[in-house]
């Protein structure tokens, strides 16, 4: 997707990447794949595809891929069910149908054709062990290019935003895609950033008492960072704010969403060493495994650069450097 430079710079002299701010402002329309196997939790992810759709006025095409020749009236009954819904909404909608591995033809269709969005739906396997979401669901988030919209629970529309942010600029897209989401469902967002507990053997040292304002205004690398994350939401007509937690970074994240009743939680993946699939950080699989609402796992601008990093992803990053 195209886009006009923009270097202006704010009064900070921080500088607002035009690249990043403004994803449909050179008239660009953005194009959606959404995903169904026929199932309820695929119903709602359609339903809120199609918010989002319609609110950003992008393109869409509805995806469905049976396993069986038993599923595919299913199937096709929701999508077009979707179709009517998007058509009530002045928004056509392609409709296409596979037959086979549904990662596989997902994979196939997004080589095949470019999309600013993949809307899933996603079931958990159970409340424990090491992934509850689907194993097709997680699959899908690392295999393919674009950001995926994983929706679990029962969300249907979107007026609160999470972005966990880990302090660095390789989350400026997951930001701009947030603030375009945002700003079509009329929703408010919410900059997060946790400070990580010093280490015992620096306990005794006085602590500075910081607050989201003062890091704000502070000149360091991550106040810099959150505020060009701000400015960048506020130049698309978002209200955002910035929140700052310390603590354990994944505690203190899921009661954020717990207490704070948000409608979508947006966290990052990056690229594998081999470059051929992305990798979800400690941090981001255990918000998608976790989280009741919806999910959006953008990818991250740069390459991890030891398999420490792609391990960790980009929390543990932003995580270390705050320490």
């Amino acid at each position: 997707m195209g886009c006009l430079r923009d270097t202006r710079t704010n009064e900070h002299g921080l500088h607002l990447d035009g690249c990043m701010v403004c994803l449909m402002v050179n008239g660009s329309i953005m194009k959606f794949l959404i995903c169904s196997d026929g199932s309820e939790q695929a119903d709602r992810a359609i339903r809120l595809g199609a918010a989002i759709a319609a609110g950003c006025e992008a393109e869409v095409t509805l995806f469905g891929i049976a396993e069986s020749e038993g599923s595919s009236k299913t199937i096709l009954d929701s999508l077009q069910r979707g179709q009517s819904l998007l058509e009530d909404k002045k928004i056509h909608a392609e409709l296409i149908t596979k037959s086979g591995d549904p990662i596989e033809e997902i994979v196939r269709r997004t080589e095949e054709a470019l999309y600013d969005l993949v809307v899933i739906g996603a079931v958990r396997k159970a409340e424990r062990g090491s992934f509850w979401m689907s194993s097709k669901a997680y699959k899908i988030i690392k295999e393919i290019k674009p950001p995926v919209l994983s929706v679990a629970g029962k969300s249907t529309t979107i007026t609160r935003v999470l972005i966990c942010s880990g302090g660095k600029r390789y989350i400026e897209r997951a930001v701009a895609l947030a603030g375009q989401i945002a700003r079509a469902m009329k929703a408010t967002v919410t900059l997060l950033h946790v400070m990580p507990e010093p280490p015992a053997i620096y306990a005794h040292l006085p602590r500075i008492d910081e607050t989201a304002s003062w890091l704000l205004n502070s000149r360091s690398e991550l106040g810099l960072t959150l505020r060009h994350g701000k400015e960048m939401l506020e130049s698309l007509g978002v209200t955002a704010e910035v929140h700052l937690r310390r603590g354990s970074v994944l505690g203190e994240i899921l009661r954020e969403i717990d207490e704070g009743g948000y409608d979508l939680v947006v966290t990052g993946s990056a690229l594998s060493r081999s470059l051929r699939t992305y990798v979800l950080g400690d941090i981001s699989r255990e918000i998608v495994n976790r989280a009741t609402c919806a999910v959006l796992v953008a990818r991250g601008t740069e390459t991890p650069d030891d398999f420490r990093f792609s391990l960790r992803g980009l929390f543990g990053r932003g995580a270390r450097k705050a320490a």
